[in-house]
């Protein structure tokens, strides 16, 4: 295999490609305008190295000579020991690749963050990953800082990571960390972004007017100053603003995430026997049937009690809520659900309402036989009274955004089709009588309740919870409807801002000009492969003379190659 040593060179090698390997540069040689033509003897081991540049032929080395990036000043000099266990390590990895002529993923991550310097600070590689909008305590991060912890303790300082240490504790996650350092995630200028947001939350913090829900007692006792922003996307990236932290109910809120947990145990046909799919134009708690006698859809109250009894129908209470909950960590990623049995008492108590249109479903036969009208809305009021934070509702809006797989944990939650029908409904019934208005200027998902929260979905992109819990006169969060009206004039995240030379909004997820192609996890040996892909060269830098090695070392650096040439 080629060597490489440590140098500040290495440093550009991360802006640029990883790792290709010899039999794909072979597959693609005929192929690419910039290619690497190899000549290698029987036992593998390359003798030559032709580049060609459209055919040409620019740089060839001298046959015998190795490529070596030099040792620049401050490099990297590693012990005997290093040397013996980077080899083990390098043996383990080629079980899993073959072997390349760069740097691996886990070298070229510590040079672009080392900067040059032979160690880095453990707190300098914890900021640049917030940066990339990656948390600490992401699930999918637990062994590389179960690790990091470990590692630490083992130096003396308690501070510095070598090359050596570094790679030790990247490798478990080395590819997650790739993509998010090499800006690969769905909004790839994360810190931007997230200061755009941040704006337009004090912009919302500053209005006034709304009431707190007070027809049920125990949400009257919230502040109306309450106001919180989360989102968290498909890969992973969180932000949070506000008092995210503060428990609340979901209330109607949790209509669509039932309402997808019964899709996804039933399907579609069989839910929409005993629901609608039309907007109401009604109040969400009125006593009204369509021509069918069934709900109008299962965002309004009558829809989301036979929503509600269509879960799990031939268990108990304690089992429906039980499954329920589980399913609702899943979705947050095990991160904070807890249920309000203050709420739940408070909702009994005042539910005459609910009691009126219950009756009234079970006169028009609308549940399923031998169901228990009573025991549904019992159910119905616990589920209402099932707590969130902003931050553990944001993550199970981008279980929906990102097609039922939830994006800390990898783990698929909802099926393909409850995941669309989910957002279909949300979309043209989610927000009570504003449906119609919040669908033609905002044009995405959504889900208010009367808490004061909304559960906002970016298909493909985030997942957002806001909550403030003074509401306007239809029962929407003041602030929330404000929020989402801003943050669509900004981003193009309405549904038909994607319309061709409609360009007068930011796309936060483009970089640098160019659509992003390619979104969430790839294996180590396809994201080297795309990496090495993109259109490169090596230019020659500068001959210099190694004491380690007869021959001249010759150094080489991966530049893009521009369309023009």
């Amino acid at each position: 295999m080629l060597q490489f040593r440590a140098s500040i060179v290495l440093k550009e090698l991360i802006q640029t490609s990883p790792k290709r390997l010899l039999s794909d540069i072979i597959r693609h040689k005929k192929t690419l305008p910039n290619a690497y033509c190899f000549s290698a003897a029987n036992n593998g081991r390359i003798s030559k190295l032709n580049i060609v540049h459209y055919g040409r032929c620019f740089i060839q080395p001298l046959a015998g000579r190795r490529f070596l990036c030099t040792k620049t000043e401050g490099a990297i000099e590693p012990t005997e020991t290093a040397k013996k266990d980077e080899t083990v390590q390098e043996a383990a990895a080629d079980k899993r690749r073959k072997a390349g002529i760069l740097p691996s993923l886990e070298d070229l991550l510590f040079y672009s963050i080392a900067e040059g310097q032979e160690r880095i600070p453990a707190h300098k590689f914890i900021t640049a990953l917030k940066a990339t909008g990656l948390r600490t305590g992401d699930p999918r991060l637990k062994e590389c800082m179960d690790m990091l912890k470990v590692t630490l303790k083992s130096t003396s300082d308690g501070v510095m990571l070598d090359r050596h240490l570094f790679k030790k504790c990247v490798q478990s996650n080395i590819v997650l960390l790739t993509q998010a350092f090499r800006k690969k995630f769905v909004i790839p200028d994360f810190q931007s972004f997230a200061s755009h947001i941040d704006t337009l939350y004090e912009k919302g913090r500053n209005l006034s007017g709304g009431l707190v829900a007070d027809y049920i007692p125990q949400l009257a006792k919230f502040s109306p100053d309450l106001w919180a922003v989360s989102l968290c996307t498909v890969d992973g990236q969180r932000h949070t603003v506000g008092d995210t932290k503060v428990p609340f109910c979901l209330q109607s809120c949790v209509k669509p995430l039932k309402y997808a947990i019964s899709v996804h145990d039933h399907g579609t046909e069989y839910v929409h026997r005993f629901i609608g799919k039309e907007p109401s134009g009604l109040r969400f708690n009125k006593l009204f049937l369509d021509e069918d006698d069934k709900p109008h859809n299962p965002m309004v109250n009558a829809g989301a009690i036979v929503c509600t009894s269509l879960i799990k129908q031939l268990a108990g209470n304690a089992e429906k809520f039980d499954y329920v909950m589980n399913f609702l960590k899943k979705m947050a990623g095990n991160e904070y659900v807890g249920f309000s049995n203050a709420t739940f008492q408070s909702e009994r108590e005042s539910g005459d309402r609910n009691f009126a249109i219950g009756y009234y479903l079970k006169e028009k036969k609308c549940f399923p036989d031998g169901t228990d009208m009573t025991a549904v809305l019992d159910l119905y009021f616990q589920l209402c009274s099932i707590e969130v934070t902003c931050e553990s509702a944001s993550v199970m809006a981008a279980t929906l955004a990102n097609g039922g797989f939830c994006p800390i944990t990898g783990e698929r939650v909802l099926s393909p089709e409850a995941v669309r029908d989910t957002l279909s409904l949300m979309h043209s019934c989610g927000m009570y009588d504003f449906s119609g208005q919040f669908a033609f200027h905002v044009g995405l998902p959504a889900k208010s309740g009367v808490s004061g929260g909304i559960l906002l979905v970016v298909p493909n992109v985030m997942g957002i919870m806001c909550w403030s819990p003074p509401l306007d006169k239809l029962g929407n969060s003041v602030r929330g409807i404000q929020f989402c009206t801003d943050l669509v004039s900004l981003f193009n995240f309405h549904n038909y801002d994607n319309l061709r030379h409609f360009a007068k909004k930011l796309d936060p997820r483009r970089e640098g000009g160019d659509q992003r192609h390619t979104f969430g996890p790839m294996d180590y040996e396809s994201l080297q492969k795309e990496l090495a892909l993109k259109d490169t060269m090596w230019t020659k830098v500068s001959p210099t003379e190694c004491n380690e090695d007869s021959s001249t070392t010759v150094v080489y650096r991966m530049e893009t190659v521009g369309d023009g040439n």
